[in-house]
Order: structure tokens, then C-alpha cells, then sequence
């Protein structure tokens, strides 16, 4: 479709005279495109005088304008070197004057407009580059190159900076430019000689370029993002460049390189430089110290520039003023370094598309986005207007009340309402934008003497020993005392954000992070009045805090398999066994955190905390597991036989952890192969698997930099302490069934295969109800498991009367019953409700000890699980704190402590009652 058939709308003619001249240059066109070319016309000057210089081209170009622009392109490469200053001139003539009238005619949108002259950009800059680079071949001053080497420029790439590479050029920009080359293509003797060829190759590019001649020039380039500028050559080393941003590369640095983009070159090359940078611009955690360095760097471009103070239009700088396109960039790009870490899909380099990745995302609301995109759109077409005007590289609105004037005819717009529309927007773009840049001041402060025994502490703490954390955190401190001084208990709110703040080893990153979120700041408070153990594990892992706004947070719990899928897609994109196991461990700790805090604001009860937590320790074994395999078998050779199967045992196999748990697992292997492991260092089969085993173990427990996943307990296997680690699957059998203890079989009513070989887990689960079948009809269990619960009775006496777990009638008393009710029914069950109700429904408990049994479990499960997520110990009412205190009550249902205090002992009578009718006293 031709130009003409497409035009929706075009300029007035601000100088009638000027529109009549080009008319008359072009009197091949008619109708619309005779308006659009006279109104272009007679309101720019310099595309005036591209249609008188262009008419003849522009005449057939109109027939089919992408086709035009696409062949225009195409031809760069053909212009023989000679003539390659005026040629480049030329085209970016007509590139000019076709893109200006498909954009002032609404033929082609924003993004086609500033994506054609990016397109003549990277054309041109590598139309220079490959032959100058040939000729420095051709001289002998690229040691090692030959003429096959030109096509790739000898290993030199130019990476286009800002607007160029992120496709979004405007219409007289200048082009910013990173020169680098491959010093690996040389040997490092000639490494010296190749820069400065590389530097002479840089140097008369720009001069091509940008030199003002009788046709003009192409792009200004601007050379000024490169490292260290003012001291490093325009060209250098990729690695010399990978080490200045891995030692001092800044903010603003990360943030140019959202956008950079091979153009020119060897672009393979350049991709390879830009993934080594992946690490420097892309933080593994949520960046907010970004926020302040980005506010830092709005408020010196606004000082230098003078551009500062309340919004007057005239003569307001449309980029960089109040309310412009840089506000828009720098609240899209700081928000992507803060997130793009852990988010991939924020990786983007135009800025609509930034923004809409971020609202996909939930960082910003989509109604914001949208207002953005639509501001930012009508920003960058009022810009290109006033650089069409006299192809002026300026984002100054007009001075005068002629310039409104011919930039409304430009427009099609009323002046007035020109002005209106620039007033609105420019101050929405302000209101949406600064807020984020510059929080506003936090809650009112607290009493002024209030704690001054415990903040005076604070000075010396390792979170504030920089200039910077304390910057931070003066802004925050009276928000955070007022808060703290609005719990139900104070003093104890303090005392525990004291111990919080204490145990910090760092505090920049984590005080931007509360200053740009009020409602982590909230999130904090909350904890240190009502936990101080999750407080105590905040301050050692504070990393864990990015979970909460960096991603689905409070969404519903996915399950083991879906977690269990996501920590091996994790750990997939590592590269070597320790780094995917620090993942893990990141991993693990985000999602422990997430299920404290959802517990704690009551998102989910006891028995839902248990569950999670098991799912969660059950995705980390089964993830972990075929990790370690893989790693030992590189050394040892492919596991033998039929492999192993990794049993959870206890209360993991049971499917109910709290917040302290550890892991009993037993692991089993196939034994039916003899010999040797087949690989570069053979083990014997026995040998393998416990070394295997213990590789597991290493893994899970072992302290990396980010910590460890889970203690492990391995003594529930074949023989206890003394019993090999690993045991072959036929001495398991065997074992079970002819040495084995009550207890052993007991544990076994709980064992849950996690990870392993799947056939090999058939097995293991199909003798395990043929073994509890046959077991659980002797006639020594019941007095077998009174003795047990005598001597645990005697070695274990409770804690005091608040002690969850230990003591007559208490949760491993009930536990230890429905063992038995699984064990004598031969049940499948392994959760303790579950037991409980095989024991009812085969006879072995009456509906009534059943009824007290499920009662027991249910309550003192929560105090249980509730207790360990508060304070990590024995409930201790007095210490709880009042906001502990309310947390216990909420949990069980209770009106007071001495109420519950009150139910915790009829309801262990009761069990306890229950219990030693079926198996005798237990003390």
C-alpha cells in the first residue's frame, strides 16, 4: 500500500511560502501526500530542503515505503569505500525525509519510526568499520589477520549504548558507541599493536561519520560511555574492559547496559562480552540501593543542567526537565536492575517493553504502565517534531509564543491546547515517577526518650557502619520506632529489632529495600513483636526479604512436585556442583521464610505449616538427590545395579516438619551387582553407596556461604549408630524381617520413598505393607511398645507443663500410639490423623480413645509447631511476649493462656488415659 493511501493526518503549513516552494518540487504528488508534503514543508525548514533535493527518489519511494527504506538500507553495503562519506550522507537523507513523512503523515508508529533510523545507525557505523579494519589487515597492523578475517573485523565489535541499542534512536540523535575488540584472537605480545590499530580504525569511523561536510554528516557519535573515559583508549581490550566493570564498574554503568547491543562488527563477539557482563548488570538479589543511586543521578543531571524548580514550558527540556523521557527511563530501568536478577523475563532493552514486562510481573500496576506508555509515546513524538524543525539534536520546548505556534501546526493542534496537553502530562510523568525516586517521609516518630538505652547501641552496629547504611537508615528510624512503639508490647517489639538489627552484617541493600516498601518495613515490625527466633534468622539470612516483593509471595502453595520441579530448574542454568548447591540453599531459605510468615499472619495454620515444610524438605532431598548422583558419578561411574531410593523417615515421612526440624532418611541401594564401580576412580559396590550416602548427607548439612539446608539424622537405619549408612536392599529385607525391633517396624510406618530409582521404590513400598501386615499380628508388639514408652518416659521427661512435645499424653506419646494403630491395622497411613483413624476403623482403638488421641495430636501439633516457629524452643508463656502470646491463642482457639494451660492438661489426661489402656502406664 502506497504512502498516500495510509496518511490519517499531517501538518499545517506554520510558512505557506516554504509549503508552496516543495509543492512545486514535487508536482508528481496529489491530494494527501501534496498536504503532507507542503505542510512538512512549511513547517521545517530542513525537511523543506530534503524534498527539494530528494524529489525524484522520494517519488517512487512513496509507492511502497518500507520497501524503499529496506532497499535504501540494503545498498549501504555496496558503496565503494571512496565515495563512502557522501554515500552515507545521501542515504541518511532519504532515510530522514521518508521516516519524517511516514511519522508526520501517522503511516508508521513510534516504534517503526525510531527503529528505522536505529537500523540506519548500526548499517552505517559497519559500513565504515569492515573496510577500515581490512585496510589495517592489509598493512600488516593486525598481527595474525587476514583478508578472511575483515568480514568479522578482526574481533572488533561496536556496541550501541541508549537509544541506539535498545532500537529507540530519535530523529537527530547523536550515537553512543562502545568500542571493544577480542584480544583472545591475538597473542598477548601483539595485543598493544592491535589496540592502536583498533584505535585508528575508532577514530576515523567518528571522523566518516560525523564530520559536518557541504552534505552534511550522518550521526554525531559519542564515544563518552566507554570505561573510564577520560583516561582509557577510545577502543580496547574486552578484557580489559570485563575487569574495570568486575572492580569499579557504578549504577549508572549497569544501567547503560540494559540497553547495549552488538551493531557493528564481530557481533557474536560482542554477544559473548555482553553475557560476561550478566553477573555485573544483573544482581542475584533485589537491587534497591539502585533506587537511591538512580534518585542521586536524576538530581545532579537536574543541577548541572539547570533544570530544577517548578515546570514553566517555555524553554523546558522535554528529556532530561521535570516530568520527561528520562523520568519515564529511569523509573523503568531502575526497577529492572532491582528485579532482573531473579526475573529474566525484565531483561528487555526498550523501554514499552520494559514496562510491560514490569506490569506482567506485578512491580508496577498495569494502569501505571499504561499511563507511562502512553506518555511516553506523546514525549517522544513532540521531541522528534522539534528536532525535525531544523535537524537540531535538542529536546527543548519553543521559547517564544511563534515556536509554540509552529509546533502546534506540526502537531495539528490548537496552541492552546498544545500547551494544555504538554502541562498534564509532563506533571502526571512527575507524580507517578518521583514518589518512587523519593519516598516520602515515613510514620510519625516515636516518643523522643523512648529506648535511648537500646538506640544509642546502634551507631556501633556492622549495619551502620557506612556513610551510606546511615543515610538510609536516619530516613527510616522514626517511622520504624513509631511503628515498634504501636505493638502490644513495646519494649519487647525493641528489644528483639535491636537483636535483629545486631545481627546484620551489612545494611545498604536492606534499608532501600524497607524505604521503597513500607509494608516490608511493617512486615519486620510484626515479626520482632511477635518472633523473635524468626527475627534472630532474619538478621542472619536478610536475603530472604527479597521472596517477599520479588515475587509470588502470598500466592497459594504450589506443592512438592511443583517445588521439587523449580529448585531443578534452578540449579540447572549453574554451572558446577558447588554453586547449584548455594542455590539450593537461597532457594530452601526463601521458601522456609515464606512459610513462617504465612503462618505467622495466619495465611495458614499448624498442620498447613507442617505440611509445607515437609513438601519443602521433601522438593529440596528429591532435587538434591539426582545432583549428587551426577557429581559423584563423574568420578566414580554411573550408580550400579538398579541404583537407590532415599527414605524419609519420621516426622518427614510423616509429612508434618516445624520451623527447627531436622531429617531422619535411610537410603537403600540395589546390591544385586559385584565388583567395581565403572568409572575413573571404581569404588566396590558397598563402598559406592556409602560414600554416595554420605555425599548426600555433605550436601544437605554441610555450611556453604549461604548456610545449610537440614540437619540430617540417619539413625533410624538397619542396626542405629553402628549399621553402614547405606544398606543393600536385600540385607534391608532381611533385616527387617528377622532382627529387626518393634520400634524398627514402627519407624517403618512412617517411611516415605523421596527420591531414587522408581523401580526399585515400588519395591521398597510393596515389602513395606507386606512386612507391616505380617509384623503388626505378633504378640509382642503392644507390650514391646509399653516397654518403649516406659524407658522414653524415664530418659525424656517433659519441660515443664507447657512442654508440646514430650510427657504423658503429649505429642510423641500420641505419636508413638498411632505407630502402633498403623503398625497392628497394617495401615498404609503415615500422617498421625491418619493412624489415628486406622486404629478406630480396625478395633484397635475404641471411637472415644481415638477421639481423645485426635485431640491431643491436633493441640499439642500447634503448640508444637507454633512454638518452634517463635521462639525455637519449649513454649514459655512468660517469655512469648504479648504478641507471641496472642499468636499461640489464635493458633489453638483459646480466650487466655490460663484457659489453654487449663485444656493442656485434660486433654493429656485424656490421651494418656487412652494410651496406657491400650499399652499400660507409660510412667
Amino acid at each position: 500500500m502506497t504512502l498516500a493511501d495510509r496518511i490519517t493526518h499531517h501538518p499545517r503549513p506554520f510558512d505557506p511560502d516554504r509549503a508552496g516552494d516543495a509543492i512545486a518540487t514535487a508536482p508528481w504528488a496529489a491530494g494527501p501526500l501534496r498536504d503532507l508534503i507542503g505542510g512538512t514543508a512549511g513547517c521545517s525548514p530542513y525537511l523543506s530542503g530534503l524534498i527539494a533535493q530528494q524529489s525524484d527518489w522520494l517519488q517512487g519511494a512513496v509507492d511502497d515505503p518500507e520497501a524503499a527504506l529496506a532497499q535504501t538500507l540494503a545498498d549501504i553495503p555496496q558503496i565503494p569505500f571512496a565515495d563512502l562519506g557522501p554515500g552515507l550522507r545521501q542515504t541518511k537523507a532519504r532515510v530522514a525525509l521518508l521516516t519524517a513523512l511516514c511519522d508526520l503523515g501517522g503511516v508508521w508508529p513510534l516504534e517503526t519510526v525510531t527503529q528505522a533510523l536505529t537500523d540506519l545507525a548500526a548499517a552505517a557505523v559497519d559500513a565504515c568499520i569492515v573496510p577500515l579494519v581490512a585496510a589495517e589487515i592489509t598493512r600488516g597492523k593486525l598481527p595474525g589477520m587476514t583478508a578472511d578475517d575483515a568480514a568479522s573485523a578482526a574481533g572488533m565489535t561496536v556496541l550501541a549504548m541508549g537509544k541506539q541499542g535498545a532500537g529507540e534512536l530519535n530523529y537527530s540523535s547523536d550515537i553512543d558507541l562502545i568500542c571493544l575488540f577480542d584480544d583472545d584472537r591475538f597473542e598477548p605480545e601483539d595485543t598493544a599493536t592491535a589496540r592502536a590499530a583498533f584505535v585508528r580504525v575508532t577514530r576515523r569511523m567518528c571522523a566518516l561519520l560525523s564530520d559536518n561536510t557541504e552534505d552534511g554528516y550522518v550521526f554525531r557519535t559519542d564515544l563518552r560511555l566507554r570505561p573510564d573515559a577520560s583516561v582509557m583508549p577510545v577502543c580496547l581490550s574486552m578484557t580489559a574492559a570485563e575487569r574495570y566493570y568486575e572492580s569499579v564498574g557504578r549504577t549508572w554503568e549497569r544501567a547503560a547496559y540494559i540497553k547495549a547491543a552488538p551493531c557493528a562488527g564481530d557481533l557474536a563477539a560482542g554477544q559473548r562480552f555482553l553475557d560476561s557482563l550478566t553477573p555485573f548488570v544483573w544482581r542475584k538479589h533485589l537491587d534497591f540501593a539502585a533506587i537511591q543511586d538512580a534518585h542521586d543521578m536524576r538530581l545532579r543531571i537536574r543541577d548541572h543542567k539547570g533544570l530544577g524548580g517548578k515546570l514553566i514550558l517555555e524553554g523546558h527540556n522535554m528529556k532530561l526537565g521535570r516530568g520527561g523521557i528520562r523520568e519515564i527511563e529511569f523509573f523503568t530501568q531502575t526497577r529492572q536492575l532491582i528485579a532482573g536478577g531473579r526475573d529474566k523475563s525484565l531483561r528487555v532493552r526498550g523501554t514499552l517493553q520494559g514496562l510491560d514486562r514490569l506490569a506482567a510481573a506485578d512491580w508496577i500496576a498495569r494502569d501505571v504502565q499504561q499511563q507511562l506508555t502512553d506518555h511516553y509515546t506523546a514525549h517522544r513524538t513532540v521531541e522528534h517534531r522539534l528536532q525535525m524543525i531544523n535537524d537540531a539534536q535538542t529536546h527543548s520546548l519553543p521559547s517564544d509564543d511563534a515556536g509554540f505556534d509552529r509546533l502546534a501546526a506540526m502537531m495539528d493542534m490548537d496552541t492552546a491546547d498544545l500547551r494544555r496537553d504538554l502541562t498534564q502530562r509532563l506533571e502526571q510523568v512527575h507524580t507517578l515517577t518521583e514518589g518512587f525516586f523519593a519516598p516520602g517521609s515515613a510514620a510519625p516518630a516515636a516518643p523522643a526518650d523512648w529506648g535511648q538505652d537500646i538506640t544509642s547501641r546502634w551507631p556501633d552496629y556492622p549495619a551502620l557502619r557506612s556513610d551510606r547504611a546511615v543515610q538510609i537508615f536516619r530516613r527510616l528510624r522514626p517511622g520504624i520506632l513509631a511503628r515498634l512503639a504501636e505493638a502490644a508490647k513495646p519494649d519487647e517489639a525493641l528489644i528483639n529489632f535491636d537483636a535483629f538489627l545486631a545481627g546484620l552484617p551489612a545494611g545498604v541493600q536492606l534499608f532501600s529495600l524497607f524505604e521503597a516498601s513500607p509494608a516490608l518495613t511493617q512486615l519486620i515490625v510484626d515479626i520482632c513483636a511477635t518472633a523473635p527466633a524468626l527475627a534472630q534468622y532474619l538478621s542472619r539470612n536478610a536475603g530472604v526479604l527479597d521472596a517477599v516483593i520479588g515475587g509470588d509471595f502470598f500466592a497459594p502453595w504450589p506443592g512438592a512436585e511443583a517445588l521439587t520441579q523449580g529448585l531443578s530448574e534452578a540449579m540447572s542454568v549453574t554451572d558446577d556442583f558447588e554453586t547449584a548447591l548455594n542455590t539450593a540453599r537461597r532457594w530452601a531459605r526463601e521458601w522456609h521464610f515464606r512459610i513462617g510468615v504465612h503462618h505467622l499472619r495466619g495465611l495458614i495454620d499448624a498442620p498447613a505449616a507442617g505440611q509445607h515444610y515437609a513438601d519443602l524438605a521433601q522438593a529440596v532431598i528429591a532435587a538434591i538427590w539426582p545432583i549428587v548422583c551426577a557429581d559423584f558419578a563423574r568420578r566414580h561411574g554411573p550408580l550400579p545395579g538398579q541404583g537407590a531410593v532415599v527414605l524419609g523417615m519420621g516426622s518427614l515421612g510423616a509429612g508434618r516438619l516445624n520451623a527447627q526440624s531436622d531429617v531422619d532418611l535411610i537410603v537403600i541401594y540395589d546390591a544385586d551387582v559385584w565388583g567395581n564401580s565403572d568409572g575413573p576412580r571404581p569404588l566396590p559396590v558397598r563402598s559406592y553407596y556409602a560414600r554416595l550416602t554420605q555425599a548426600l548427607v555433605t550436601a544437605l548439612q554441610a555450611p556453604m556461604a549461604d548456610g545449610k539446608l537440614y540437619e540430617v539424622d540417619m539413625r533410624l537405619r538397619p542396626s542405629g549408630k553402628q549399621g553402614p549408612v547405606a544398606t543393600s536392599w536385600s540385607a534391608f529385607r532381611d533385616y527387617q524381617q528377622d532382627e529387626a525391633w518393634t520400634w524398627e517396624h514402627l519407624a517403618l510406618t512412617r517411611a516415605r520413598p523421596i527420591a531414587g530409582a522408581p523401580m526399585l521404590i515400588a519395591g521398597v513400598e510393596a515389602f513395606r505393607h507386606t512386612l507391616m501386615n505380617a509384623k503388626g499380628k505378633g504378640g509382642t508388639v503392644q507390650t514391646d511398645v509399653a516397654d518403649m514408652r516406659a524407658r522414653l518416659a524415664s530418659a525424656k521427661p517433659a519441660q515443664g507443663n507447657w512442654d508440646a512435645k514430650m510427657g504423658p499424653g503429649r505429642l510423641m506419646d500420641v505419636e508413638l500410639a498411632a505407630q502402633t494403630a498403623a503398625l497392628v491395622t497394617g495401615s498404609d497411613l503415615r500422617d498421625v490423623p491418619g493412624q489415628i483413624a486406622a486404629g478406630v476403623a480396625g478395633g484397635w482403638l475404641s471411637a472415644a480413645q481415638g477421639d481423645a488421641l485426635a485431640q491431643a495430636a491436633q493441640l499439642f501439633w500447634q503448640l508444637q509447631a507454633t512454638g518452634r516457629l517463635l521462639t525455637g524452643g519449649v513454649l514459655d508463656p512468660d517469655a512469648l511476649g504479648e504478641g507471641g502470646r496472642r499468636l499461640v491463642l489464635r493458633e489453638t482457639g483459646f480466650e487466655t493462656m490460663d484457659a489453654l494451660e487449663h485444656a493442656m492438661t485434660q486433654i493429656s489426661a485424656a490421651a494418656d488415659a487412652a494410651i496406657s489402656a491400650r499399652l499400660g502406664a507409660g510412667s
